[in-house]
C-alpha cells in the first residue's frame, strides 16, 4: 500500500524552469560573455544552482555570479512562475487522503525557500530533501533513501513523481514505484530514456486514478 508520495520540483509542482534559465542566462552572459540555451542550462542539471555555477562558470568570482543567480530568481519569479491550482488541489487531496508528502530535488534550499513562498507551498510536505541535503544528486538515490528514511516508509510503499530521466533513474535505484509527468509547460525530459512505471501529462487524470485511494 502507497503510504508517501515524493515530488521533484522544477517541471514537476512548479513550472519554475523559466525562470532558472533566466538566471543561469543572466550569470552567464554577466560573468562569462556567453550565452546559454536552456538546452545547455538542463545538461548541467544535476547539483543545485551553486553547484552549477562553480562547475561550469569560467569566471571565478563564483560568490559573487551566485548572488545574481539568486537576486534574479526571486525579482522575476512572481511574474514568470504563475501558482497553479491544479497543483494545489492534488496537493490538498493528498492531504486528505492520509498520503505523507515530500519534495527530492536537486535545487538549493535558497531558491526552493524562494518558490515556495511565492506559491504558497511552504505547509504541505513532511519532509524536503534538497542539492544541499546530499552528497550525490539524481540520477543517484542518496536523497530518495533520505527521505524514506524521514517519512519512516518502506521503498514499496512510496512512489516519486518526476519530469526528468534523473528522477526516473533514481527513483528505479531506491525500489520505489516511479511516475514520469509532463503535465506543466515546461519539463526537462521529452521522451523518457528510462521508461517510468506510469506516465501523466494530465493532473487531474493522476488525481482520478490515485489520490482517491485512501490510507486507513
Amino acid at each position: 500500500m502507497i503510504k508517501a508520495v515524493i515530488f521533484d520540483f522544477d517541471g514537476t509542482l512548479a513550472d519554475t524552469l523559466p525562470v532558472c534559465f533566466l538566471a543561469f542566462e543572466s550569470v552567464f552572459k554577466k560573468f562569462d560573455n556567453r550565452e546559454v540555451t536552456s538546452e545547455e542550462i538542463k545538461a548541467m542539471f544535476g547539483p543545485s544552482e551553486t553547484g552549477i555555477i562553480r562547475e561550469n562558470l569560467k569566471n571565478n568570482n563564483y560568490d559573487e555570479a551566485i548572488e545574481l543567480y539568486y537576486e534574479i530568481y526571486s525579482e522575476r519569479h512572481k511574474n514568470v512562475v504563475q501558482n497553479n491550482e491544479d497543483i494545489n488541489t492534488l496537493l490538498r487531496l493528498l492531504r486528505t487522503n492520509g498520503y505523507k508528502l515530500g519534495i527530492v530535488t536537486g535545487k538549493a534550499r535558497r531558491s526552493l525557500d524562494i518558490s515556495l513562498e511565492y506559491l504558497g507551498l511552504h505547509n504541505f510536505f513532511d519532509v524536503i530533501i534538497t542539492g544541499d541535503d546530499v552528497e550525490f544528486p539524481k540520477p543517484h538515490p542518496e536523497g530518495i533513501y533520505k527521505a524514506l528514511e524521514n517519512l519512516g516508509v518502506l521503498p514499496s510503499e512510496a512512489v516519486f513523481l518526476g519530469d526528468s530521466d534523473a528522477d526516473i533513474m533514481a527513483g528505479k535505484k531506491a525500489n520505489v514505484l516511479t511516475v514520469g509527468v509532463h503535465w506543466l509547460p515546461n519539463y526537462q525530459t521529452i521522451d523518457f530514456n528510462v521508461q517510468p512505471d506510469k506516465v501523466y501529462r494530465s493532473i487531474n487524470d493522476f488525481i482520478s486514478s490515485f489520490s482517491v485511494k485512501k490510507v486507513k
